[in-house]
This record gives structure tokens, sequence and C-alpha cells, in this order.
């Protein structure tokens, strides 16, 4: 009778295995490519293993699969204009999945993951650069709006002065009118004034 099939699988062998390979490489041991890089007459060179290279890295698994021969124990790979610490840095990533770098350096991470054809590391840049991006519009947003409040709170004490002003200038217009409805003292005597001497002329006649 057959019995059902189990999974066996760990979830820290992955990690388990990063950090032993990369405490192999940090004492020396079993290290079989020598990669040396050289960027504006600084150099500097890396031993690390072809199979953890050949893993992560499409460029170096051409490199090592193309190879007809070997030139020693170790394999020498040259690199020119990349930088010694932006290398540094891709070691560490391809070797522990982690790297910190600063602010400024995850353009030049970026440009190295693709001149390496690294693809974990291009995602992680492309990841990091997007957050970055999204918290500094979410900073504009947040400053737009805390400098809205106090724009509203200036411009509204003057529509309310500009409001007062025009309903007083009405009040005034209504109270004291332009053209009185009935017309000055003075009016009637000039009125009366022709007409007197006009009678005593036809009286007479």
């Amino acid at each position: 009778m057959e019995s059902n099939a189990v999974l066996l699988e760990s979830k820290s062998s992955p990690i388990n295995l990063l950090n032993e390979m990369h405490q192999l490489r940090l004492l020396g041991h079993l290290c079989d490519v020598t990669v040396s890089v050289e960027y504006q007459g600084v150099r500097a060179e890396f031993v690390a293993h072809k199979a953890v290279l050949a893993a992560t890295s499409k460029f170096f698994k051409e490199v090592f699969l193309n190879e007809k021969g070997m030139d020693g124990p170790r394999t020498n790979v040259f690199l020119n204009e990349v930088q010694v610490a932006d290398f540094a840095s891709f070691l560490e990533f391809v070797y522990t999945a982690k790297v910190e770098v600063e602010e400024d350096r995850v353009q030049r991470m970026l440009e190295i993951a693709e001149k390496l054809k690294c693809l974990d590391l291009s995602e992680t840049c492309f990841q990091l650069k997007k957050q970055m991006l999204e918290s500094v519009l979410l900073e504009l947003q947040n400053f737009s709006e805390s400098q809205n409040p106090e724009e509203e709170s200036a411009t509204q004490p003057s529509v309310l002065l500009e409001s007062k002003a025009a309903a007083v200038a009405e009040a005034d217009q209504a109270g004291c009118p332009l053209d009185p409805p009935g017309p000055p003292p003075d009016r009637p005597s000039n009125r009366m004034s022709p007409e007197m001497p006009a009678t005593k002329s036809k009286e007479k006649m």
C-alpha cells in the first residue's frame, strides 16, 4: 500500500546557504574567480565563487560558460568603468540578498545591475526608487495642503471687508439720496416773481 507523499521544505535553508557562502567568500575559501575592477585609476580585486556569480548575473554566467580554459587556479575577469564601492555593494547583495547604500547611489546600483544583468538587484533598485519618488510626492502634497489653509484665511478677511464696504455704501446711498424728491425752498419764489408783474400789467391794461 502506497503512502501519500509529504513535502519537506526548509524556510531557513536558503538564508543559511547564502550566509555560509558569504562567510566563505570573506575568508577567501573555495573562491575560484578574481574580479578586477578599475574606474578612473582606482583599481581593486575581489575574490568570489563562479557558481554564485553565474547564478545571480547573466553577464558572469555567459563569461564562465564561454571560457575555453582557465588561466590558473582562478579565473580572472576584468571590469572597466565600474566603481570599486559599487562592485563591493553588488557582491554583498548577491551573497546576502541585501545591501545598504546611500540614496544618491541607488541610480548607480541600478546601472551596475543592468551592466552585469542582475535581475534581482535591478528589480530591487526599481522598487526602492519608486518608494523614494512616492515619499517625495507625499511630502509635496502635505506641504501644499498646509499652505492652502493659510492662503484661504488670508483672503477671507479681505472678502469680508469688501462686502462690509459695499453694504455701507449701499446704506449711504439709501439714506442720503443724491436727487431729493421735493424742489428746493428757493424755487417757488423764483417761479412767483415773474408771474406777479405780469398780473399787475394785465390789470392796468
